[in-house]
Formats: C-alpha cells, structure tokens, sequence
C-alpha cells in the first residue's frame, strides 16, 4: 500500500512539474513592460487586459485577462503611439530629409528614425518602445552562408536578393547618412552601419502594420504603408484566426476587431496573411506549424530534370506559366479538361513520385547536416537552425502526404 501510494505521489509530483514547465509566463512585472505600458499610457493608450506572456511554444505573445466575443475590439492603438513617417518628419530628422534630394524612401526614413534613436540610448522619447525590440532577428537575412545554403533552393535565392537589397540600400546612403552629422558628436560611420541597416529594416519589415498614408512631398514615391505599433507588435500569427485590422479615423485609433473571440486566459492571435512556410521565414524570421498554406516550391531545374521526357514542351509551358503568374499550376491540359492518354498520365505520376521522393532526400540531408551543426552552436546560431529545421520538417510532412496520394493513386489505376 506504501508502494502504490509513493508511486502515486511521484506521478503526481511528475505531472505538475511537466505542466509548471510549460505554464506561461508573466511578463507584466518585467521592468520593460512596466515603463512600455507606462509609457503608452501617457500617450492615450488604455488596455489592461492584453498582458504579456512568455509561451513554451510561441515565445513572446499577449496573453487575455478577459473572454473575448467575435466581433470585441482587440486592441485600441492610439494614433499617438504609432510609429510612422510623420512621426519621423516632425522629428529632428525632418529639416535632414527635406533638403536632402533626391528624396529618401519611406522606408529608410523609418530605419534611419529607428537606428537614430537607438543611438540615444536614454535620451529617446521611444526608448520604452526600443527596449522590446529584438536586438537581432531570425529572419534569413542574418544567417550565415552556411545556415543559407540548408534552405530550399528557391528560397535560398530570394534570400540572396534580399541580402543585396539591403547591402544596395546602405551603399546608395552613405552620402545622406553623412549629411546627419551635425546630430551627433560619433561619427555616423559608426553609427548608420550595414548591421544597424539591417536591424532597422527587419524591424519595419517584420514588425509594421498596413497602413496607408498622404504621399509626403518631401519622401520618395515609394508606397508609404508602414506604421510601427509598440505592444499590438506583440500579437503572435496563427493562420486559422480570423480578424479585421485597419485605422478607424473617428476614434484616430488603429483597431484589431477579432472575427472569432478568444477564451479567457488563452494567448490572442492575430494572422498576418495567408503566408506560405517561406514567406512567414524569409519576412518575419519563423515558421507555422501545420500551415494550411504551405507549400513546396520546386526550382525549376529539378521540374526539367524529371518532367522533360514526359512533356518535351515543358520549357515552354514553364515559360508561359512563369509569365502568367501561374507556377503552381503545371499541367495546363488537365485543368482546362482536355483528355490526357494512359501512358502519359503514368508517365506524369511516375515523375512526380520521383520528383517527391528527390526532394524528401534532399530534405534529409539538410535537416542531418543541420543536427551536426547543432552540436557546437551559441544561441543565436541555435535560434537560426531551430527555424530552418521546422521548416524543412514541414516541407517534409507536405512531401510524404504527397507521395502517398501518388501512390494511392497508382495503385487505384494500376500503374505500380
């Protein structure tokens, strides 16, 4: 009886320490947090029932104190709070920008705001803002060569273009960042570097909300669209949940509607947009887990390699989907109806089970060489391979899925 009552115990003991693990986690009482809502308070901003919480599986979020009903208001912003060009035009940066010609971006008026006031340390208005912000990202651009070279092909190249879209963007302004001397007694060679670039871009990039604004005469006709929003940035993706997000001019509010509510104590989500896996990884730096919207995009030498001896005009068709915008689409004979013989639908099934079983390979080996890469890692280099893993593992859940559809599919019609 002893016995079973100390294993009872043990269990008991096992259990609650398994859930104590993996309980969120207040943030509330962080000194951050506490200046942040501190200080949104004094620009206008009421919400006590949004907190921040640290969760076992999304990290960072915002956790509510009440139930929420389809159709509440999530979160209020004052337009006091938000972070846009305006902000930055009414700022001692403004004079700078004005006369500078030809005229900057939008958004590199916005990084240089962020990477400015960063620089001032205490002296910022913003700094309760700038205190939450990561100090680096997960988003692909900050991987070394070596974590770029475990990502699928296609996405390896979008995130070299992104690279250089930055690398131009700080090359190109230099001579404006120059300019801003005067503002500091550093040098701004040591201040506007490529790394604080590339800071300031992700933050915008993965941390701004749509909003549209009057075209400034005095910036560049680039689309001004971005608005930075302290605390509402704190809202997790999840691609199941539905809301309605926008500027109400009457309340001079930026306003999150849930479309769906949410229970009492349970982290509140937002969805940034219907995002494949490689788009939520190369903008904002992680992965969805169980995305209805993933997909597997195939480098279309690897589509030649295996459908060219099925369709002997596939560079052609491939020519003519990539112009329409309609790659995810490859076989243009079916979807329009038209009868397609046996051997050639054989063929066509045959290839995309190879096709498949290629990239599962491939898969594979990226995720071994990233377990061995493991082994050594600091933390930032951990954060950068855990986001490629689930990447690559729900690339290989769409694969596997496909294969046995393929299969299923033989065998109905005996082509195994």
């Amino acid at each position: 009886m002893e016995t079973n009552k100390g294993r009872r115990g043990r269990r008991k003991r096992r259990q609650r320490f398994k859930q104590s693990s993996v309980r969120p986690v207040n943030l509330c009482h962080e000194s951050r947090y506490v200046e942040l809502r501190k200080w949104l308070k004094q620009h206008g901003f009421k919400c006590n029932s949004l907190i921040p919480v640290q969760f076992s599986d999304t990290g960072r979020g915002l956790m509510t104190t009440r139930a929420i009903q389809a159709g509440d208001v999530l979160i209020a912003l004052p337009e006091m709070c938000l972070l846009t060009t305006a902000t930055v035009l009414q700022s001692y940066l403004g004079g700078y920008i004005r006369r500078w010609k030809p005229a900057i971006s939008p958004l590199l008026a916005l990084c240089v705001f962020l990477i400015s006031e960063r620089h001032l340390g205490t002296e910022s208005q913003w700094k309760p803002y700038l205190d939450i912000l990561p100090t680096s990202y997960t988003c692909p651009v900050y991987f070394s060569d070596e974590v770029v070279s475990l990502l699928p092909r296609v996405l390896r190249r979008k995130v070299l273009s992104q690279r250089n879209t930055i690398f131009q963007l700080h090359t190109h302004s230099l001579a404006f960042f120059k300019s801003l001397q005067p503002l500091f007694s550093h040098p701004v060679e040591d201040i506007f570097t490529y790394d604080a670039l590339r800071w300031a871009w992700c933050s915008v990039n993965s941390r701004t909300v749509y909003m549209e604004h009057q075209q400034s005469p005095d910036l560049a006709k680039d689309p001004d669209v971005y608005a930075m929003a302290p605390y509402l940035d704190l809202l997790n993706h999840s691609p199941g949940v539905q809301v309605k997000a926008g500027f109400n001019h009457v309340t001079r509010c930026y306003e999150i509607r849930s479309m769906q509510g949410c229970k009492k104590y349970q982290q509140t989500f937002i969805c940034y947009g219907p995002h494949d896996s490689q788009r939520l990884l190369l903008e904002y730096g992680f992965v969805a887990p169980d995305n209805p919207h993933s997909v597997v995009y195939v480098d279309p030498a690897i589509l030649q390699q295996y459908f060219f001896e099925v369709d002997k005009q596939f560079q052609q068709k491939h020519l003519f989907l990539k112009e329409q915008g309609f790659l995810t689409a490859c076989w243009k004979s079916v979807l329009l109806g038209s009868a397609v013989s046996q051997d050639v639908e054989e063929q066509s099934l045959g290839a995309a089970w190879a096709l498949c079983r290629h990239l599962m390979e491939e898969n594979k080996e990226a995720v071994a060489k990233l377990s061995r890469m493991k082994v050594d890692a600091g933390v930032s280099l951990k954060e950068q391979l855990a986001v490629v893993g689930c990447l690559r593992n729900e690339e290989h859940r769409i694969l596997g899925y496909s294969v046995e559809v393929i299969e299923k599919i033989q065998t109905k019609f005996g082509c195994r």
